[in-house]
């Protein structure tokens, strides 16, 4: 048996970093972990190739090689997907999706032959049942929530780890809180499930075996959403850094109130995780009560901020616009906000609607939803009529975007975060050599041909004076600070000086 597993096109969005890769000479960000896993839950007998988009073509002869097509993605993935699957129906094979893009939208996708939802571990022995006694059905799902002692190592060797600027991982599934615009509760529930200590050492050999060194993404909801199985994990992790000589930075998600456990900041520091992102969403009270976000109120959330970085962990943050409660003033109060905190990565995006979350079903129930979401957060589209006036709000979102990301706010926003960085020692995500050509290519992208040189600069200057062994950090922010703006500003006179 022969399989095609296909990973579609991302767009240009704030993550996919493609205006960034280049500094570094990688093609993609991160790997299809789902797609890796689902190869490994495969018959090892089985031939697999597996064609990531994002960084090759596909050619006809690779579909023609196939007995099936399998293809998984994000919402966001959508416009290339649809045309991957137009394209293999052409040579009339076999196509099997899942994965989020298709979970809830599945109905959308006429072509697909079978769609295997919802978690692998319960539903691909199913359909692997069927496949061989010939009674293929055409959906497979299951609500089981499997325990993740079951859950294989990825198949890393499908893909070519130098096309990627990091690797990923995934060590528990599920978040203990219940924001009324997040899926990830309908997806992987709210009680978190853990791979074993055990599994997750086995998982850092194979990646270290595979000959990987540098940065490992933990793709956790919220990797601490149950403290005492991550702080035990994180010990063993501390234990196999410490005998590998610390071959990967880590970096994750987590919940705002790991800036109130020392205990877990200390670990995640000697375990090498270099940064953290947070869903801060507003600092508004009244937005986050609204949203259900109750684990982010009554906080000096500023502090919170501080707290984290000054432990060795860069926060960044994700921020929402298009709450009920938002004002004329949440525009400035974010801008504020963000700039107080020093989160350098603050990824401001408008409210989506996402289908069977509560908000998506409450504005269902207004009548207000008028459209899919794109899974896009700042393409300047909404799904459903704000409570705000649309212009408004449209106007007030350009106006923090082209403010947080333009030279003069951005720069100044590096230098209060690396005041309050704390990091030991600093092992960088990238080899010295990779380093010193993306330092090369920035002087001469950002500071020489760059409208924002002046500030470039003057971040330089002040790292090497006051910080110089942050100075790849300086660096490193301003790269992605090109990405940012060359995505997300829209009016491009704010680059200059």
């Amino acid at each position: 048996m022969k399989v095609l597993l296909i990973y579609p096109e991302y767009p240009a969005t704030f993550w996919s970093f493609k205006h960034a890769l280049p500094f570094i000479n990688k093609k993609v960000s991160l790997p299809p972990l789902g797609l890796l896993t689902v190869a490994s839950l495969l018959p090892k007998e089985w031939e697999k190739k597996l064609i990531d988009l994002n960084a090759y073509e596909l050619r006809d002869s690779d579909i023609e090689w196939a007995d099936y097509v399998f293809i998984s993605g994000m919402v966001v993935q959508r416009k290339s997907a649809k045309e991957v699957i137009e394209r293999v129906k052409s040579f009339g094979k076999l196509i099997v999706a899942g994965g989020p893009l298709f979970t809830n939208d599945y109905p959308d996708f006429k072509n697909v032959d079978c769609f295997v939802l919802n978690e692998g571990e319960a539903t691909i022995p199913l359909f692997l049942k069927d496949l061989e006694n010939k009674t293929l059905k055409k959906i497979y799902t299951s609500d089981e929530k499997p325990d993740l002692v079951n859950t294989p190592v990825p198949e890393w060797t499908l893909i070519n780890k130098n096309d990627y600027s990091s690797l990923s991982m995934q060590i528990s599934r599920g978040c203990p809180f219940s924001c009324e615009f997040c899926d990830i509760i309908i997806m992987n529930g709210r009680v978190p499930r853990l791979k074993s200590p055990e599994q997750v050492i086995n998982e850092m050999d194979a990646l270290y075996n595979y000959g990987w060194r540098g940065g490992v993404f933990i793709v956790d909801d919220n990797f601490i959403g149950n403290k005492i199985g991550a702080a035990r994990i994180l010990e063993k992790i501390v234990e196999w850094m410490d005998k590998k000589n610390k071959p990967f930075t880590l970096f994750t998600e987590a919940s705002i109130n790991l800036a109130d456990d020392e205990k877990l900041l200390a670990l995640m520091q000697k375990a090498n995780f270099d940064s953290v992102f947070i869903g801060i969403e507003t600092p508004e009270e009244e937005g986050l009560l609204s949203c259900g976000k109750l684990h982010n109120t009554k906080k000096n959330l500023v502090e919170k901020v501080k707290i984290i970085q000054r432990s060795g962990l860069e926060v960044q943050g994700g921020f929402i616009l298009g709450f009920d409660t938002d004002t004329p003033n949440t525009f400035d109060n974010m801008i504020s906000f963000i700039q107080k905190s020093g989160i350098v990565t603050a990824m401001v995006g408008l409210l989506h609607a996402i289908p069977e979350t509560q908000l998506y079903k409450r504005l269902h129930k207004e009548k207000r939803i008028i459209a899919t979401p794109t899974g896009d957060n700042t393409d300047f589209t909404l799904n459903f009529i704000p409570g705000m006036n649309i212009n408004s709000l449209m106007t007030g979102y350009k106006k923090v975007i082209d403010t947080i990301f333009s030279p003069k706010y951005y720069y100044k926003r590096i230098i209060t975060y690396l005041k309050e960085y704390n990091k030991i020692a600093i092992y960088s995500k990238l080899s010295l050599s990779v380093q010193l050509k993306a330092l090369s290519k920035a002087v001469w992208k950002i500071g020489i041909l760059g409208k924002g040189k002046y500030h470039f600069w003057k971040l330089m200057f002040w790292t090497i004076l006051r910080k110089p062994f942050l100075i790849s950090e300086a660096v490193t922010h301003s790269i992605y600070g090109y990405h940012y703006r060359m995505v997300l500003l829209t009016d491009k006179e704010n680059m200059r000086d």
